[in-house]
């Protein structure tokens, strides 16, 4: 069984004690080509942002690094600009020849709440070893807005493989042609190119986070008002100024299509192209943006940053890349198809915290 594990093998591992947690892990953290992880019950406020590094592990540095710990039973408040870490009730035992990969969640990503995986042992930030036996720990950092967590809540989740599976160029002209995986022509390099739309209708092209907000609750679905939060941000000539250290919600100029048989993964593009970066890479799970799953037309959100001076970004620009991989199996569920998923078909949206 070679690529990403479809959700009927992750049910698998789980029966299989691969995948353990200190609660009984819900059906619904099961998608289409990831298992989503939960909060633990205490979060540990940290001086700095750091990795266990070889042989050594997250509960040793925590000593080094720890200030103080906070309960999550009753609900905590995580504020902006600080930086926590939070035990997951999921751990892992994988079998020899099976890695993994975490990321942040969409409405993670969404509300610039930088979300990151780490684990005994590791030396990079959500990337997993071939058969990792151990903990999972969440580092957490708001950048925009302070939010409020309880255990349990899904902020990031894990994709598992086995073996190569991302498609080259040559694979991804291949399959573009045989299924057009964007609307108009397929940039492909390094991966599927994607460029920023700044010419919608009405003039309304995305929104800039306000810097001093109230908090969030993570539990909350539909229930803020944009405007207490979001500046909106409009053009009539096809460009704006990325102003530095500000975090932006844009959306792509193409729909995007990820076919049954394929999982990809946003990844920022070359940094020589401007102060900026798509802030969070994400996974796109099968079927996103697929007509028989009910995504036509389905765009991707951008959560973007710049960095070091205001740069001019324009309509059309390239800004990421969709890297595509092979499922080791179809999914016996679709991303969009009866599983409630939040942005199937999406266009310009905000995370699923806020009204409409």
């Amino acid at each position: 069984m070679t690529g990403v594990f479809a959700n009927q093998a992750i049910v698998e591992m789980i029966a299989d004690g691969a995948i353990v947690a200190t609660q009984s892990i819900d059906a619904a953290q099961v998608q289409p080509a990831s298992l989503d992880l939960r909060l633990g019950h205490v979060a540990y406020r940290v001086r700095a942002s750091f990795l266990a590094g070889h042989g050594r592990t997250v509960s040793s540095r925590l000593e080094e690094f720890e200030m103080h710990r906070i309960d999550l039973g009753g609900g905590a408040v995580l504020e902006k600009g600080c930086v926590y870490l939070v035990p997951l009730m999921e751990s892992l035992a994988l079998p020899a020849g099976v890695l993994a990969v975490a990321n942040a969640k969409s409405s993670t990503g969404r509300l610039d709440l930088l979300t990151r995986t780490i684990t005994d042992g590791g030396t990079e930030f959500d990337r997993i070893p071939n058969a990792y036996h151990g903990p999972l720990y969440a580092e957490i950092c708001p950048r925009s807005f302070s939010v409020l967590v309880r255990p349990g809540m899904r902020l990031n989740q894990i994709r598992f493989r086995k073996g190569q599976a991302v498609l080259s160029d040559a694979e991804l002209r291949a399959l573009h042609a045989e299924t057009p995986l964007v609307d108009g022509e397929a940039v492909i390099q390094d991966g599927l190119g994607f460029s920023v739309d700044l010419a919608l209708d009405g003039g309304l092209v995305g929104y800039r986070a306000k810097p001093h907000t109230g908090v969030i609750d993570l539990a909350k679905i539909g229930h803020y008002d944009p405007a207490e939060y979001w500046e909106e941000i409009r053009t009539q000539n096809g460009q704006i100024i990325l102003d530095p250290g500000a975090f932006y919600i844009l959306v792509s100029r193409e729909a995007v299509t990820i076919p049954p048989q394929y999982a990809a993964e946003m990844a920022p593009y070359l940094a020589m192209v401007g102060e900026f970066r798509v802030h969070y890479a994400g996974f796109f799970d099968p079927g996103f943006g697929y007509a028989a799953a009910g995504g036509a037309g389905s765009r991707g959100v951008l959560e973007v940053r710049c960095h070091e001076a205001p740069f001019v970004l324009e309509h059309g620009q390239v800004v990421g890349r969709l890297v595509y991989e092979r499922m080791a199996a179809v999914p016996t569920q679709l991303y969009g198809s009866g599983i409630a998923s939040n942005y199937q078909g999406q266009g310009l949206k905000l995370a699923k915290h806020f009204k409409a």
